[in-house]
């Protein structure tokens, strides 16, 4: 069920320290286990936010987060790295939406994965299968993987169904560093991290001087200790830390930067504009759910309203409305904790009512 949203006149109220939303995230801490750092703001900037909680168990628990603590980002990966080099590659006319990939790029061409186009793997609509399973189906080598990736059979014909995979992410990765002639850390750097002055964004592994900034994830048998600074999701670590699914580290400031961009498009990045436009609409053909390119409508709210959302697996989420003209973050590393969603789900979705309604 939809709630009105409030104005703009009321958002700063709303963003107050001590503020709803402030008294909203702390309570939530409480239900989550997970500290947490959100913001809102709109194309002017940040109107307001605030942290609550400690950054984690053992020595964690004397961490406190705030704005510059680094999460790992994981599927917000998608929007932060892969999403803009995709619409850089767009705006200069070298990445056709619509075109099945076998008909103009060479590594798709006879493969199962050439019968897809760009909008639908950004859609989510290609067919891709719903797994990776990288490992297990194809070893550990880099080139390996990107065989597989490439000739796996599709789970399903395109554009008859919304299945999020990873698999379209790291599809997309492959095209994108083919057509921008270098890898996804270097080009998402050269087009959007740099010209935003997003300075704490990057790929990890982390340096060690950064650590004590830095949200831990799970536990990981192999490593004999906690994640921090090194990514959270398996296939992007076999993938050497850097995929378009994910494995960007970012901190709410620096987010605050790139939401900001999106409602408001600076000189700088060659990616935004038309990019933002073409992707904050609807794009599945009345499927559900229903999604833009690469960003889904806010669960509980109707596609005319115009909320959009993406999440990460490790506890990450940011909101953005060109309707309404604001956007919204959330960041916790609930992941570290455990793996259950229903608590975090609950505070995403009170947090985007109070925003957006």
């Amino acid at each position: 069920m939809s709630h009105r949203a409030p104005g703009a006149d009321r958002l700063p109220a709303l963003a107050a320290p001590g503020g709803e939303l402030d008294r909203l995230v702390r309570a939530g801490v409480r239900t989550v286990g997970a500290g947490a750092v959100w913001a809102v703001g709109d194309a002017g900037g940040t109107l307001g936010g605030g942290s609550h909680g400690v950054l984690g168990q053992g020595p964690y628990a004397r961490l406190a987060p705030g704005p510059d603590t680094r999460y790992d980002l994981a599927s917000l990966t998608k929007i932060v790295a892969l999403w803009p080099c995709a619409g850089v590659l767009w705006r200069s006319g070298r990445l056709p939406l619509d075109e099945p990939l076998g008909r103009w790029w060479p590594p798709a061409a006879g493969r199962p994965s050439g019968a897809v186009t760009v909008r639908q793997l950004l859609a989510h609509t290609a067919g891709m299968p719903p797994y990776t399973r990288f490992e297990r189906l194809y070893g550990r080598e880099p080139a390996a993987i990107r065989a597989g990736v490439l000739a796996a059979p599709l789970h399903r014909a395109p554009g008859t169904a919304v299945e999020y995979t990873d698999r379209a992410a790291v599809l997309l990765t492959y095209l994108v560093e083919d057509l921008g002639g270098a890898p996804l850390d270097v080009l998402a750097a050269r087009w959007t991290w740099r010209p935003l002055g997003m300075a704490d964004t990057r790929y990890g592994p982390l340096d060690a001087a950064l650590l004590d900034r830095t949200a831990p994830t799970e536990y990981d048998e192999r490593a004999g200790g906690h994640l921090c600074g090194v990514v959270h999701d398996p296939s992007a670590r076999l993938l050497g830390g850097v995929s378009g699914n994910a494995g960007a580290f970012s901190t709410a400031r620096d987010l605050a930067r790139f939401l900001t961009a999106v409602l408001a498009p600076p000189p700088g990045p060659p990616w935004s504009g038309a990019w933002t436009e073409e992707s904050l609409r609807e794009q599945t053909g009345g499927l559900r759910p229903a999604r833009g390119l690469s960003w889904l409508y806010a669960p509980g709210t109707e596609p005319a309203e115009g909320t959009f959302v993406h999440y990460g697996f490790t506890g990450t989420g940011f909101w953005v409305s060109r309707r309404l003209g604001r956007w919204a973050l959330l960041l916790t590393n609930k992941v570290h904790y455990d793996r259950v969603t229903q608590p975090l789900t609950d505070l995403r979705n009170a947090y985007r009512r109070l925003v957006f309604g």
